[in-house]
């Protein structure tokens, strides 16, 4: 009898799209209508006001602001999206991409923290010039040569990647600050931040895909300048639409200052839980292909990339429904509630010729959380961070997620180079984080897996940790 191989290629059904989409329609259109806290029934364009009167001001400010974040997203996206394609296309071995990420990681963690600092000392508008220069450099580079240094561009786009997790947040508030708007409205940015930068993401992969085609030779570069123009864009609206801050603290008060917030042990727990937050969401974007395509089945990953980004949106427009308003609902409790189901989502096993609807589902559930989560740290930044300390804040955090991520690509490229990935264990044996991490990237490359692997260790145990944190911190 003879056996019947299957080869469909598995993609999310298409109701799944329609699904996600009109969710997120609905808790936009209705949040206005059914949110205990609303004071008013708003339009579509007024979404997430908290009071009657909404200076025109504030409402030019916010469009101004998620204009120029918009732009910036988008130019990460095309780096996210089209740096694999790029490997693949100059023929860089699987060990030379380690080495490039941990060559990016290495950069993040020594220069990338010192950035964060920098920019609440010279001012947020600067550095956030820097992230648009980094790209249009990197950009003309690709365009210009061949043959790009790999090593030259993953150090700048890690760089650009640093300044983008702390510096647009922290300029937006202080401009926010200076203009004179109410603390209350700040809300209402941080969650369109999140959900315009998934839109972003889901466009940048539109715009990638549709800049290349088959004939790879002719439309290598169009990408490439495509972020040249984009962030020419930006840098022309930043600096002529927009004035600059003067310094918020000098490097000597910044000292001083530094000092007494660190005394805080919410600070710490903030530092914490953002770090955690990075760190699971960094190890998930190089572990979710290869645990969905380790026993050799055929995925179009690029069709479930949207449905993770658009889980991302529909968990961002839920914020405005906890915390509009004299909201009962307190930040640290939604925080809790969340960190707790991630964990608990990413403790799932997974195992050969799983479901694979199954694991999607998980991940959708995990960046529904993520997309609760970020707007929610940046509100509990904004009630226990100066504003003069908000960029180093952050960066302090990444520096410990980039900490981690860097150890485990290190094991990896250890392991890649021997070649004795095997002799750690077996497949079904139990393993440590580390061991996760190593033996699931080896399997994305190499397609080859016959066993389980609780992988999500690397994830959950630092969530859990994070869970705790945010516990004790709304413990009496």
């Amino acid at each position: 009898m003879g056996v019947v191989i299957e080869t469909i290629v598995w993609e999310p059904k298409p109701h799944l799209y329609i699904f996600l989409f009109c969710i997120c329609f609905l808790s936009l259109f209705l949040t206005p209508y059914f949110s205990k806290n609303s004071s008013r029934k708003t339009g579509f364009l007024e979404l997430g006001t908290v009071s009657t009167s909404i200076p025109a001001s504030f409402l030019r400010f916010q469009r101004s602001f998620l204009l120029v974040y918009s732009l910036a997203s988008v130019m990460e996206g095309l780096g996210s999206v089209f740096g694999e394609f790029e490997y693949a296309y100059y023929g860089l071995s699987k060990e030379q991409m380690v080495v490039s990420l941990c060559i990016g990681s290495a950069a993040s963690l020594l220069v990338g923290t010192s950035l964060g600092i920098l920019s609440d000392v010279i001012g947020q508008k600067k550095v956030c010039l820097l992230f648009c220069i980094l790209h249009l450099l990197i950009g003309i580079w690709k365009a210009v040569f061949t043959h790009p240094s790999f090593w030259m561009t993953s150090i700048c786009l890690s760089l650009a990647s640093s300044i983008f997790s702390f510096g647009f947040e922290s300029w937006m508030v202080v401009e926010h600050d200076k203009v004179g708007h109410r603390k209350d409205l700040l809300s209402d940015t941080f969650w369109l931040m999140a959900f315009y930068e998934s839109v972003s993401l889901i466009g940048s992969q539109v715009l990638t895909n549709w800049l290349i085609d088959s004939n790879a030779e002719k439309r290598i570069i169009f990408p490439s300048t495509a972020v040249v123009f984009l962030a020419m864009m930006s840098i022309i609206y930043i600096v002529k639409l927009w004035k600059e801050s003067p310094p918020l603290a000098a490097i000597e008060g910044y000292k001083v200052s530094s000092v007494c917030i660190l005394g805080d042990k919410r600070v710490w727990l903030l530092v914490w839980s953002q770090a955690c937050l990075q760190f699971s969401v960094m190890v998930f974007w190089i572990l979710w292909a290869p645990i969905i395509m380790a026993d050799g089945r055929k995925v179009n990953l690029g069709m479930i990339y949207p449905c993770l980004l658009g889980a991302r949106m529909l968990g961002s427009t839920t914020v405005p429904w906890f915390f509009t308003g004299p909201s009962p609902v307190r930040t640290e409790d939604c925080l809790l509630f969340a960190f707790i189901t991630t964990g608990f989502v990413l403790s799932a096993v997974a195992y050969d010729y799983q479901e694979i609807g199954f694991l999607v589902t998980l991940f959708c559930l995990f960046h529904v959380c993520i997309g609760l989560i970020v707007p929610s740290l940046a509100r509990l930044r904004t009630m226990y961070v100066p504003n003069h300390f908000r960029g180093g804040m952050i960066s302090l955090s990444a520096a410990s997620a980039n900490a981690a991520v860097l150890f485990v690509l290190v094991q990896v490229r250890a392991f890649l180079s021997r070649g004795t990935l095997g002799e750690r264990g077996h497949r079904g044996d139990k393993c440590s984080p580390t061991c996760a991490a190593e033996r699931l990237l080896q399997e994305h490359w190499e397609c080859n897996n016959d066993g389980f692997c609780c992988f999500w260790f690397v994830h959950c145990s630092w969530l859990h940790a994070s869970a705790e944190a945010v516990g004790e911190a709304i413990s009496p």
